[in-house]
């Protein structure tokens, strides 16, 4: 038996041949991998002096899964089905050492040993469908005869990771080592009797249970097809031959790698990690951040509070004066209590977060804080009073982040002496849930405050977006001309519920209009009336929003917006239809119809458009950040992998078509974007522009 093949190693305990995948950084599923891991098995299996296998990945790790790199492309072979028919082929007992990441294709591999030994520190699951795929190795088969249909089905539709607790829990580990996995392996290896989950039949299972996880993947699909897949095909374990199933999941997994979905969703998986590569960092390290300060205890400020109080941060949150400071600690228990309400949080982890929260109205504490986040109301005046007073108040050094969602960044920072440590940090409601957090560059920001941010953002678990500092910087920009040219349709003949119904289609869990009616139209209206002087008057103006505010509508919160509200049920409602018809017969308009795939077709060219404008700008890096910013900030469907890559699929010159008609009834403002009409001409797209084609 070779001792060294490529980049998996072999030595020989006793009767324990410990065989160690040795392929940094994460142990990926490499074509080299698949092929030492093949030529072991085979060798481990002929050799009379080893009695069993321990499988190892190292210490901290184990086997991460698919070496994306390679998915890109067109894999070569041998394929993972072939090394885990090696493994079924070695007639001794395998027993894996999972150390660290056992995913995807990982997990599959742990799937097929006869037992699984795990550290403290693992996480193990099949995650394929987060790239519009199904585990395509075996794990649609074996996993439910290990823990279920009905986990299962959970499981893999979730694409759920779990700790090395919770896997031993249902028995997806046989044990969680005290000390050194791969030390309790080796010792219990040679008594390991062989249980190959292939010979399992599937365990009988509860049908109401397996109905109620059939019922939530589906509701959770987002239109990905995989997760219909993976219902099927591990429904159709009970009462099949393993061999069949196996054929039945490689068919779906072959097919599905080729659909539109996965290749939107490995776009977004390599777009988060290009996302946090900014120009200009060079070898800046983070600023170390311990205590945090939040000004401004609202509805934001109290959940910015949470979002770091979950992620371990101890939190001062200040407010102007007790009875403000007192109102914002309501505000944190209520977010907590509906958590525990809801069953997502026990009452002794609400009192161990609520306890690393202090709220008060007294400035001077701020001094304690390394980071200190504004969250006030989204006026310059306000703005730039705090941070005089932070100014003063915040020891030197220390990170001063604005939460503003339109204002001139710079702006803020000039009212400080310092600011190299002013940034952006604009959340999105509600702040601890949503997972966009847009990064915002100011002229004067310091390379290792804008580090500070990265890391933060990984820190709170949310994906972070670089953007540069121009109104609205780059979700809100694109956002308000979206939401300006939805209204231009409202105007020329489509009924808002149209609009909304056509989105929904398209993959939104929310049309626009619906959208409006729960953050409040007189948020919108807001920030019309701060642009109104500096408007040019050749744009387009909608006025029915304006209308509906001034008659109260302001969307849920007084029972009518865009739509009208009665217990809560969204309706059409009867006087809405009579402004707008009165409002196209003021301006002469006369109405048209439009079929849901116009609507979407012009929606998603306005998107691209104003995309194109930000890349050429420089407020946004690249399209695949514009992609990010819409898909976790905006509701924009991930099988549709953000409006850049959508746009590239339904072709930049059908883009530049839809934005010549746009731009004919919009006027300025809508104008085709330099940057689109280059790269349609020149039959480009926006993904070769990233690739620097």
């Amino acid at each position: 038996m070779s001792d060294i093949m490529g980049p998996v190693r072999v030595r020989q305990e006793g009767a324990v041949a410990v065989v160690t995948v040795d392929f940094p950084p994460v142990n990926a599923l490499s074509t080299a991998v698949r092929q030492a891991l093949i030529a072991v098995f085979r060798d481990v299996a002929d050799d009379e002096s080893v009695a069993a296998v321990v499988l190892s990945g190292g210490p901290s790790r184990f086997i991460a899964g698919a070496d994306l790199r390679e998915m890109a492309g067109l894999p070569a072979p041998p394929f993972l089905p072939e090394v885990i028919e090696a493994m079924e082929r070695c007639d001794k007992p395998v027993v894996a050492a999972i150390a660290g990441a056992a995913l995807g294709g990982g997990c599959e591999i742990a799937l097929a040993c006869d037992a699984r030994i795990g550290g403290a520190s693992v996480l193990i699951g099949l995650t394929e469908t987060r790239l519009g795929l199904i585990p395509g190795a075996g794990g649609t088969q074996r996993l439910p005869r290990l823990v279920g249909i009905a986990r299962a089905v959970e499981m893999i539709c979730a694409g759920r990771i779990l700790t090395a607790r919770e896997a031993c829990a249902i028995g997806l580990l046989d044990a969680v080592a005290e000390g050194d996995p791969l030390a309790e392996a080796i010792a219990r290896a040679p008594g390991t009797v062989k249980r190959r989950l292939s010979r399992v039949v599937v365990p009988p299972g509860e049908e109401k249970e397996e109905v109620a996880a059939i019922a939530v993947a589906r509701r959770k699909a987002g239109g990905v097809p995989a997760i219909e897949e993976a219902i099927r095909v591990v429904t159709a374990t009970r009462g099949q031959d393993f061999a069949v199933g196996l054929a039945m999941e490689r068919a779906a997994f072959l097919a599905l790698r080729e659909s539109v979905e996965a290749a939107a969703l490995l776009h977004l998986f390599f777009a988060e990690r290009e996302a946090t590569k900014i120009p200009g960092l060079g070898d800046a390290r983070p600023r170390p951040v311990g205590t945090v300060g939040v000004v401004g205890a609202g509805t934001m400020g109290a959940a910015i509070a949470v979002a770091h109080a979950d992620a371990g941060f101890p939190v001062l949150l200040v407010e102007r004066d007790e009875a403000a400071a007192a109102a914002g600690l309501e505000r944190v228990r209520d977010i907590y209590a509906r958590q525990v309400g809801s069953g997502r949080l026990t009452d002794g982890a609400m009192a161990e977060r609520l306890g690393r929260i202090a709220v008060g109205a007294d400035w001077s504490r701020l001094r304690d804080a390394d980071l200190v986040i504004e969250a006030a109301f989204e006026d310059m005046d306000v703005k730039s009073e705090i941070f005089r007073r932070l100014d003063a108040v915040a020891r030197p050094g220390a990170i001063l982040a604005s939460n503003t969602s339109y204002l001139d960044l710079d702006a803020i920072a000039a009212v400080t002496a310092r600011p190299e440590d002013v940034v952006g940090l604009h959340f999105f409601a509600p702040a601890n849930v949503m997972k966009l957090l847009e990064v915002v560059r100011g002229a004067r920001t310091a390379p290792d405050v804008l580090r500070s941010a990265l890391t933060l953002a990984r820190k709170l678990g949310k994906q972070p977006v670089v953007a540069g500092n121009e109104d609205g910087f780059i979700g809100n920009r694109l956002y308000a001309a979206y939401r300006r040219h939805a209204e231009y349709l409202v105007e020329e003949g489509a009924a808002p519920a149209e609009i909304d119904a056509a989105l929904e289609e398209y993959g939104f869990a929310m049309g626009i209009f619906a959208v409006s009616d729960m953050s409040g139209l007189d948020i919108a209206r807001a920030m019309r009336q701060r642009r109104a002087a500096t408007r040019d008057p050749r744009e387009r103006y909608v006025t029915i929003p304006d209308l509906l505010c001034e008659a109260g509508r302001l969307g849920r919160k007084t029972g009518g917006g865009w739509y009208r509200y009665a217990d809560g049920v969204k309706a059409e409602d009867p006087a809405v239809t009579a402004l707008i018809a009165g409002e196209r017969a003021r301006r002469g308009i006369v109405p048209r119809r439009f079929t849901p795939e116009a609507i979407q077709r012009r929606l998603l060219a306005v998107l691209a458009n104003e995309g194109a404008k930000a890349i050429a700008g420089g407020i946004a890096l690249r399209a695949s950040d514009i992609d990010l910013a819409f898909v976790n900030g905006y509701g924009f469907p991930r099988a549709r992998g953000g409006p850049m890559w959508a746009a590239d699929r339904m072709g930049l010159t059908a883009v530049l078509g839809e934005m010549e008609q746009a731009y004919a009834t919009g006027g300025a403002g809508s104008e085709p974007a330099p940057l689109l009409i280059e790269l349609a001409r020149s039959g480009r797209t926006f993904s070769s522009l990233d690739r620097g084609e």
